[in-house]
């Protein structure tokens, strides 16, 4: 069986890509400080608890399990937090990453996956957005995401690691037969937000913008459901171990939701009605993120098969488990 090292296994994204690449027959082995993740969602493959900035772990787990590829999405996520603390995200997205291809590159690896995001794209010129969009991010997490893009391009071509960089649009709902979900703490996504909304456990959902140049007025984002992404994760590494060269590829369904049709989906699936407090437009957010996914359809065979209303019954049923099981 082939091994293949999940930095951040643990989280969200990573959880179900696990799950994705066991099911496909590789062994995943899950590399997560635990910071973020959940100790729960290492189901699928043995956990190796560490940071991917600690070099001495890195090579011991790399040396017991011989990875034949890494697929990395260890690191800090939140475009906020790193508004007010871009050192961290500094130290963790780049430092780390540069920590983890070293150590790969020593050990003979030359194939990784990164979790890259749109948020190197910044403001969009056009929509659907291409892979070759100008990279001009407004947040230093999306800064951090494109250094270490750029880091493995130059290590594609000086030093022989080949990559497959994904560029994530808006990752959203659970595992169909609620094993994992999405699970943050704090919570600040939209759908969880809007959930707890539904279900009481907050007061009222905020709108934030509600003039946007839009058919409804408010934001439209590309909601892709976790299992596509990870299916996309899963089919990368079928593509390096089969030769695949270098490439980076956009990973969103290619069409746009609204808020106002989220909470509709929200309150259709949960049989209730929302409060809502409209508010003022967060500072950088665009009226409209949509991918253009053509590239990922013709490289890795992959399609996105989830609906919104798979995206929102899976996390509502999802949500629904983890508290009855008070995993949460």
């Amino acid at each position: 069986m082939v091994n293949i090292l999940v930095t951040g296994g643990a989280g969200y994204i990573g959880s179900h890509t696990c799950l994705a690449l066991a099911e496909k027959g590789y062994a995943p082995i899950v590399y997560d400080n635990l910071v973020n993740g959940h100790r729960e969602f290492a189901q699928w493959g043995p956990l190796e608890q560490g940071d991917v900035r600690d070099r001495t772990r890195l090579e011991q787990v790399i040396h017991s399990y011989k990875p034949s590829a890494i697929i990395h999405f260890a690191g800090l996520i939140e475009v906020a937090e790193s508004v007010t603390n871009p050192i961290a995200f500094f130290d963790s997205n780049v430092s780390g990453s540069v920590n983890l291809f070293a150590a790969a590159l020593q050990a003979g690896i030359d194939k990784v996956v990164f979790s890259s995001t749109c948020a190197t794209y910044g403001i969009p010129q056009e929509i659907p957005m291409l892979e070759s969009h100008p990279q001009l991010p407004i947040s230093p997490y999306g800064t951090s995401k494109l250094l270490v893009e750029q880091i493995l391009k130059d290590l594609s071509t000086y030093q022989g690691l080949r990559s497959v960089i994904l560029r994530y649009f808006n990752a959203a709902g659970a595992d169909m037969k609620g094993r994992i979900g999405e699970w943050h703490n704090p919570e600040s996504h939209v759908i969880p937000i809007a959930i707890d909304v539904a279900r009481g456990k907050r007061s009222l959902f905020k709108i934030y913008g509600s003039d946007y140049p839009t058919p409804d007025g408010t934001c439209i984002r590309d909601f892709i459901h976790v299992a596509d992404l990870a299916d996309a994760h899963a089919r990368s590494i079928d593509y390096l171990l089969a030769g695949g060269t270098s490439i980076a590829l956009n990973l969103g369904t290619g069409r746009g939701t609204s808020v106002k049709q989220l909470v509709h989906a929200i309150e259709t699936i949960s049989n209730t009605c929302l409060p809502i407090e409209l508010a003022a437009r967060r500072e950088g957010d665009p009226p409209e993120l949509v991918a253009d996914n053509t590239k990922a359809k013709i490289t890795l065979g992959w399609q996105p098969i989830h609906e919104l209303e798979d995206i929102v019954k899976s996390a509502w049923n999802w949500h629904r488990k983890a508290d009855a099981g008070s995993a949460k």
